[in-house]
């Protein structure tokens, strides 16, 4: 049975139709992630599920319990990562574990909470002393103090250096290791091919693919991106480009001066008929380089939009 289940979900605000219909079920232990443009209707969507937003219609369940009959013993239940602006700046990091800690008739001890967001050693410094990755890790503590089954994460590495990125990552990695269910939003493409089990992509309050990051680059295209460059120049890349069009497993080229590249169902096949042209032409081959299809290349092609700040 599904941790959560949303069904028919629809939102509006006055005249702008922020979700429209949204369905989807979360199994348990899941990363679950949900990507789309600004005003796609993913933070409205996810509100609605936190319980913050009460929907115009739709259902939502997490399991047998319902926002409408069992409020009290959902919001027990669940975790919520606060935005940095939650925190108070002038407790100390273990005075604000302990401080969300009482809000629960049951929660986990302060010093587990700051250890498994690595802030032991941090636990008596200032909130407002924390450093913006610091903060984060903070405001993913605090959502885990009640030890929720299912925890929601909006954006959680916005904004941050690549290296306090990656320290949330293991901690929302942890979080899977310990059975916790995650549902996330996020802007970086990388971060969710890397995390997710599932990616739901949203666009104008409606799920326009949903499937794991694998399939839905797959589903794209079995294509991949071929580059390289002559060390000969215009004339090799042209003689080469004439030839290798003609492989049965090249789709389409494309050329631009001493520049080649070309689209193959198996690279492998045309990378052997490739080397073995241009060895026996005598072309020297300056630098060559395969593509891999990313989440992003998925999300630009059901969207037909780059990510907007």
């Amino acid at each position: 049975m599904p941790v959560l289940e949303v069904t028919k979900l629809r939102k509006s605000f006055g005249a702008v139709k922020a979700v429209e219909d949204i369905s989807f079920s979360v199994e348990a232990g899941e990363i679950f992630t949900i990507i789309g443009p600004n005003g796609a209707g993913k933070t409205t969507t996810l509100e609605m599920i936190e319980g913050l937003q009460t929907p115009d219609s739709g259902d939502i369940r997490f399991g047998a319990l319902s926002w409408s009959k069992n409020s009290q013993q959902i919001k027990m239940e669940i975790g919520v990562q606060p935005q940095s602006g939650a925190l108070f700046e002038l407790l100390t990091v273990r005075e604000t574990v302990e401080l969300f800690s009482t809000f629960y008739p049951k929660s986990r001890p302060a010093m587990e909470v700051l250890e498994m967001i690595n802030l032991a050693d941090l636990g008596n410094r200032h909130v407002k002393k924390l450093s913006g990755g610091q903060q984060q890790r903070l405001a993913i503590g605090l959502a885990m103090v009640n030890d929720p089954a299912v925890i929601f994460l909006d954006e959680p590495t916005t904004g941050l250096d690549p290296q306090a990125r990656r320290n949330i990552w293991d901690i929302i990695l942890k979080l899977k290791e310990m059975g916790k269910t995650t549902i996330l939003t996020t802007h970086y493409m990388e971060e969710a091919e890397k995390l997710s089990d599932r990616v739901c992509i949203v666009d104008q309050g409606k799920i326009v693919t949903l499937d794991t990051p694998a399939a839905l680059i797959e589903r794209l295209t079995k294509e991949r991106e071929i580059r390289l460059s002559f060390t000969d120049g215009e004339e090799a890349a042209a003689e080469t480009d004439k030839a290798i069009r003609l492989h049965a497993s090249v789709a389409r080229t494309s050329r631009e001066g001493a520049s080649l590249q070309l689209w193959s169902t198996h690279p492998e096949e045309t990378l052997y008929e490739l080397f073995g042209f241009t060895k026996n032409r005598g072309h020297r081959v300056e630098q060559i380089s395969i593509r891999e299809m990313s989440l992003e290349d998925v999300f630009i092609a059901y969207t037909g939009k780059e990510w907007r700040d």
